[in-house]
């Protein structure tokens, strides 16, 4: 089905990614095909992921959420090749919130993590990361190594009397050297070697630099000499990989024939959505090209202007009470539950037999078998209870408020204010170098609107199903 899918919508397959007999809800960590498909999407070589549905990628929200994010900063779409994105706006809304609250918590957690890293550095403490090769760590400071520092200085003198990398990798080798993860060295081992300018005392950290703090293994004559001759070796330089988001893919629509509008460019200049259906693969349709710009600012400036006290409560609700109805249809606290309720009332018609001296004394024996059932059921859902995330309403209430504050010219701030609020975008040409473009949102009780635009951006003959509501100019 996903080889179909690619095949029709003229996609080239690049790697499958597979684990086998391996299930998407749990032990996120066995599924190692998965973790290297996300590792893998950092590397720009494919710019979306087709899954089957999308519960065969998570059946975790929470983990689903935390994913999709780590693909889309990586400029990767999901896409389901079964499953509409738009069918489900409450799921969306949830998944938008987790989502999000998961970015905004990382983004926290950043800040209090790369303040503690900036007071470490200003006590010129090590930081963590590899330790070169040379130095070791005492009460965080860094020190020189005297078993492994000779090695780094033999590197150095070798490369400028003139060996080459290839020679000082034999030679060390066949003495039994070891890098400082403990493994032969290869010609890349000294590259980096040979640039660390820790060998000459010298601590950075960003743009935070200061000499004379870490013992120097190599003089700086020497250092100069490796530098001067490793400078003549030129690299071809890295390619410049910037990728361009496409923030409605998988939302925006052709009015004409109800086609997906495809990402396109033209060169590094000109970027659009396409009508799928001028590639003729089904049906013919003669929809104009989109600008990028033109059509996300329109739809950015909509949603931005929905994020009222009143909606972001509406919000809340859903996400909450979507929130709670995936755990209890995908666990089975429902049936703990009840078997708890059946428990209690169990308990409580033996005790008042007991009290009312109606029942035998055998009957105790059977009231302890269901107090320690009790327990067991009680323990069992508290341990349910703790492996989902249950939404508070402030909290996400509280997130939504902070969300409001965004800058809209921000590309991640766009892209989490579409996927939250925005189901469907559809598009008209019109006579006259015009657009009609209708807006669905993900919260059911928000009507679509509709507007009409010339392509400058200018808003021409007007009219909403929304109440007359305007985007801002």
């Amino acid at each position: 089905m996903c080889r179909a899918f690619c095949e029709s919508h003229d996609m080239e397959i690049v790697k499958i990614y597979a684990d086998r007999a391996t299930s998407a809800s749990k032990n996120i960590d066995k599924r190692v095909q998965f973790l290297q498909m996300i590792k893998d999407s950092e590397k720009g070589d494919f710019q979306a992921v087709i899954v089957y549905k999308l519960d065969r990628f998570s059946r975790s929200r929470y983990d689903s959420a935390n994913y999709k994010y780590k693909l889309k900063k990586n400029g990767v779409q999901l896409i389901s090749a079964t499953e509409n994105i738009s069918n489900d706006p409450e799921g969306i809304i949830l998944e938008s919130v987790l989502e999000g609250m998961a970015e905004f918590y990382s983004a926290e957690l950043s800040q209090k993590i790369n303040r503690g890293l900036w007071e470490s550095a200003y006590k010129h403490n090590s930081i963590g990361g590899a330790i070169p090769l040379g130095y070791k760590v005492e009460n965080k400071k860094l020190v020189i190594d005297p078993e492994t520092a000779p090695i780094v200085q033999e590197a150095f003198h070798m490369y400028a009397e003139g060996h080459s990398v290839a020679d000082i990798c034999r030679t060390f080798n066949a003495k039994g050297y070891k890098t400082s993860k403990g493994t032969r060295f290869g010609k890349s081992s000294f590259s980096v070697l040979f640039h660390n300018e820790k060998y000459i005392g010298i601590y950075q950290f960003h743009d935070y630099r200061v000499e004379g703090v870490i013992p120097p293994i190599i003089d700086r004559d020497l250092y100069e000499q490796v530098q001067l001759r490793a400078g003549a070796i030129k690299k071809a330089p890295a390619r410049n990989k910037a990728k361009v988001v496409y923030l409605l893919s998988g939302k925006i629509f052709c009015g004409h024939c109800g086609s997906h509008m495809n990402a396109g460019s033209n060169g590094n200049k000109y970027y659009y959505y396409a009508c799928q259906g001028k590639k003729g693969l089904r049906i013919e349709c003669n929809k104009k090209n989109v600008r990028k710009e033109f059509i996300e600012d329109v739809v950015v400036q909509d949603a931005f202007s929905l994020l009222t006290d009143e909606y972001i409560e509406q919000l809340a609700d859903v996400a909450v009470s979507t929130n709670r109805s995936e755990i209890e249809s995908d666990t089975n606290l429902p049936a703990l539950r009840n078997n708890l309720h059946e428990t209690k009332v169990s308990l409580e018609n033996l005790t008042k037999a007991i009290e009312s001296g109606l029942a035998p004394n055998t009957i105790v024996k059977r009231i302890a078998e269901l107090e320690k059932e009790q327990k067991a059921i009680e323990k069992e859902i508290r341990s349910v209870e703790g492996d989902n995330v249950y939404l508070d309403k402030v909290q996400v209430i509280y997130w939504l408020n902070q969300f409001k504050e965004g800058d809209i010219k921000d590309e991640d701030y766009r892209r989490m204010l579409l996927d939250l609020l925005v189901n469907s975008v559809t598009v008209w040409d019109e006579p006259g170098d015009t657009f009609k473009i209708t807006i669905a949102y993900n919260l059911t009780s928000t009507k679509a609107k509709t507007y009409r635009l010339a392509k400058d951006g200018k808003l021409s003959d007007f009219a909403s199903n929304g109440g007359g509501h305007r985007p801002p100019s």
